[in-house]
């Protein structure tokens, strides 16, 4: 209660709100398992943007997936992601822990014509050098000699005049100088220059600026191959929830909606792990979106399957509403080289969920949408292959003639209540946002007053759902209800420290089949669709 007014005045008092707006969850974070070309941190690592993951993870490298997958993903409207390094213990490489050597100490040195004059000693910031040419001496009224001259090399009070000879060999007086004639400096005749004296000056010895090392071409120049585990196990990819190690990392990031682990694949192509393996992470992937109910896994199928044989692999996943997968390969420009190479889709699809979601909203099914990115496809499918392979709900990739390439299917691999992809993303979406919203209510007086203010708190949120289109009705009672009541909440339940609210929405469905009826008049012929 308010603390009694005792004097006459005006007071102000606030009020507490009567419920709180729920505000609809993010529904497009990926998360991407896999192999990358700098070691580092295998704990998830939120990454927004290309240039993040190459400063984190390193650029393209072959034989990992990894980097296409998450370039796939930016290209095609991703903007944020969650990246775990397989193979990775926190731990440095041998190569990154050892100390870098000491970069030489470097010595001062100057030009005079052909000549080359370096000091002896590391420049350490004294005194500096000066080197001056002059004539050799001679007797008087002879002319300078030609194949003489004299070196007059100072240091503060030190002067060491050096009588340089041209005569013989190059060598030749490099090396009478080298043997003791000056303690401060080295005379070096420059490769390719012919021995002749420089003109008379002072030059003072300096230290040279390094020149950068030219930077290997980006486009055709490889990247180090990354030090690839030679086998990997199955508890690998699982990792751990305690150490935030591999797909157990991701347990304690609630941002997550939808997982891939593109290096899965690669691993599959260079023996590191068996095709039973691969079926057995797909199915612990499969299994903790299952359990956390607010993710969906994007399966790779193998490479090189043939449509009949995709439909065979897809036959072991069994029938799970929290994953999807995707077929054939794509084809990507080789970013090392001229020519193309074929990558799995879950990074480019991916992409597209979050583009999707960006522009119509997650109740749009993320299909008839351009593959970004892609060039071809490893098999080209014919409209008599999708019609064996879209009923064992394997979403298609097809190249759409004027229209590119396109993705042509939007099902999880469940074929009963949540067959449509977006139906399911949808029911996340709701679920999740309802859930954070709603978390006033815990110790609230469980009475009518409460309810009603659910009820309020709930509904004001699925109209919004329903003006966006997400609900499918004329009006907001044909697309949702929402009862929350003596009902539902009997003394029993109440009793027992419970408040039971029953929701039900009617989402809308992708229009997968679109079939026109057509009828011959006498006055012409109409059309009409269904």
């Amino acid at each position: 209660m308010s603390e009694p007014m005792k004097s006459p005045g005006v007071y102000w008092r606030e009020k507490p709100p009567g419920s709180v707006p729920i505000e609809g969850v993010g529904t497009a974070v990926a998360a991407f398992i896999g192999f990358a070309a700098k070691p580092g941190r295998g704990d998830p690592i939120l990454v927004t943007s290309w240039n993040q993951y190459v400063n984190q993870f390193g650029g393209f490298a072959e034989g990992c997936y990894l980097p296409q997958a998450v370039y796939g993903y930016f290209l095609n409207g991703g903007s944020a992601c969650y990246v775990i390094r397989l193979g990775a213990d926190g731990a440095q490489s041998a190569e990154s822990a050892a100390p870098a050597p000491a970069a030489p100490a470097q010595k001062a040195q100057a030009i005079l014509g052909p000549f080359r004059i370096i000091a002896k000693q590391p420049a350490q910031g004294g005194r500096a050098i000066t080197a001056e040419v002059t004539e050799a001496p001679t007797t008087e009224g002879e002319r300078p000699p030609e194949d003489r001259f004299t070196l007059t090399v100072k240091r503060g009070n030190l002067t060491e005049p050096i009588e340089i000879s041209l005569k013989g060999a190059a060598k030749d007086f490099v090396g009478d100088v080298a043997k003791g004639n000056s303690k401060l400096v080295t005379v070096e005749l420059m490769p390719g220059k012919d021995p002749v004296k420089p003109a008379p000056q002072t030059v003072t010895l300096q230290v040279p600026e390094l020149e950068p090392e030219p930077e290997p071409d980006a486009e055709l120049e490889p990247a180090p191959a990354p030090a690839l585990p030679a086998q990997m196990t199955r508890a690998m990819y699982v990792g751990s929830a305690d150490e935030r190690r591999g797909l157990g990392g991701l347990e304690a990031v609630d941002e997550v909606t939808m997982i891939a682990i593109p290096d899965l694949m690669s691993a599959l192509e260079r023996n590191a792990i068996d095709e039973a393996g691969v079926k057995g992470v797909q199915e612990d992937l499969i299994a903790h979106c299952a359990n956390l109910k607010d993710r969906m896994a994007i399966l790779d199928p193998p490479p090189g399957l043939s449509a009949k044989e995709v439909t065979t692999w897809r036959t072991g996943l069994g029938n799970s509403e929290y994953a999807t997968v995707y077929y054939p390969w794509l084809k990507v420009a080789n970013p090392h080289a001229k020519g193309e190479i074929r990558i799995p889709p879950s990074g480019h699809m991916a992409g597209i969920w979050a583009r999707s979601d960006a522009t119509r909203g997650v109740h749009k099914a993320p299909a008839n949408e351009v593959v970004r990115g892609a060039i071809a496809l490893e098999t080209q499918l014919t409209l008599g292959e999708q019609n064996e392979i879209n009923p064992m709900n394997v979403n298609c990739i097809r190249v759409m003639p004027g229209r590119g390439i396109r993705v042509w299917g939007a099902r999880t691999l469940n074929s009963e209540q949540w067959k449509y992809l977006n139906v399911r993303r949808l029911f996340n979406y709701l679920q999740e946002s309802i859930l954070n919203g709603t978390q006033w209510v815990v110790f609230e007086p469980n009475d009518d007053a409460l309810w009603a203010r659910i009820r309020r708190t709930i509904s004001a949120f699925l109209v919004m759902e329903w003006h966006r289109g997400a609900l499918f009705g004329l009006t907001p009672d044909e697309a949702f209800y929402v009862k929350c009541d003596r009902d539902t909440n009997p003394a029993e339940s109440i009793e027992l420290g419970m408040v039971v609210c029953e929701i039900g929405v009617a989402p809308v469905k992708p229009a997968e089949f679109v079939v026109f009826q057509v009828a011959q008049m006498a006055s012409g012929v109409s059309l009409v669709s269904e």
